[in-house]
């Protein structure tokens, strides 16, 4: 199978999100993974290194649309998902759509709503629907989370329960860029007028074909039989309070056969799995990112890689 639509599809992404994100084309690709595999990202970084900027700019290259919500202890979840409110002229209640009702949505410091509010995002994330007052309503086909959060700092935040955080595809996090990149930033125009002058690079029909063509990609069984044993390795590991969970080593195929189609193959390497292995597995493990980088690093070094029959 020919995938040289796939890497024209990536790299034309990459490099319109790079128009506006220096220096970061490693943490775009693994934004791109995760929206061609239907999943969601966890961003954990600092303040002020372009979150917030790379997910519009993504946004505007899809031509999707896009919502921010700034997540506060006093967030509701109708705050969220829309209310039924009584339309006094027409004598009816009319629902009126909350921010979820978007292609692209930024939880902005997600831990910094109470646990309430945040159970609110699991149905959407993982249905891709909400409820409210007993009738369900789809979301907008695509539709992506990206939920954010400050690891320095945790006064007056709520932790995000090992059910919601096992949602997420991949954890992520951006960093600093390098001196003569933000020396770039710093120079250039405002990124709010670099944001105005984006527009859509790929279209919906696009993203769709390039979705199926990821799910043909090939996972041989000595392939298939190393991701089990690195999701093995962790739920024998007593020093760990529970392994990597089903939808865990789903995530990881799914990010292997992307990444494999990304490279312009329709097979699986093992090397294809080791390069996500610390994004989709990392947050099922640790809430530190230190410590989960160590322990996805040792774990990759025990665990024998099998010679690939393609």
């Amino acid at each position: 199978m020919d995938m040289s639509f796939v890497m024209d599809y990536t790299k034309c992404l990459t490099a319109h999100c790079g128009r506006i994100i220096l220096g970061k084309e490693e943490t775009i690709r693994q934004v791109i993974v995760t929206f061609l595999a239907g999943g969601h990202v966890l961003l954990e970084d600092l303040p002020g290194t372009g979150k917030t900027m790379l997910l519009r700019a993504f946004a505007a290259g899809i031509g999707g649309d896009f919502r921010r919500i700034q997540f506060t202890p006093d967030l509701m979840p109708s705050d969220l998902t829309g209310i039924n409110f009584y339309n006094q002229k027409e004598s009816t209640f009319e629902f009126r759509k909350g921010p979820l009702f978007a292609n692209i949505v930024l939880a902005d410091e997600i831990n910094r709503a109470t646990p309430r509010t945040q159970s609110a995002l699991l149905e959407s994330m993982e249905e891709k629907q909400i409820t409210v007052d007993g009738q369900t309503w789809p979301l907008e086909k695509p539709f992506m989370v990206m939920a954010t959060q400050n690891p320095i700092e945790s006064y007056g935040t709520f932790p995000l329960p090992e059910a919601q955080v096992d949602r997420f595809f991949m954890r992520l996090s951006m960093g600093y860029m390098k001196r003569e990149q933000e020396m770039q930033v710093l120079c250039r125009p405002a990124t709010g007028e670099l944001l105005k002058a984006l527009s859509p690079v790929i279209s919906q029909e696009e993203t769709d074909a390039v979705q199926a063509m990821c799910r043909q990609v090939k996972v041989s069984d000595e392939v298939l039989s190393y991701i089990m044993d690195l999701v093995e390795y962790t739920r024998r590991d007593d020093s760990l309070p529970a392994g990597v969970s089903t939808r865990g080593a789903l995530c990881l195929y799914q990010a292997s056969q992307i990444t494999a189609a990304m490279e312009g193959r329709d097979y699986v390497l093992p090397e294809d799995v080791k390069r996500e292995a610390l994004a989709v597995l990392g947050h099922r493990l640790f809430s530190d990112m230190d410590a989960a980088e160590k322990y996805v690093e040792k774990m990759l070094d025990k665990v024998a890689v099998p010679l690939e029959k393609v």
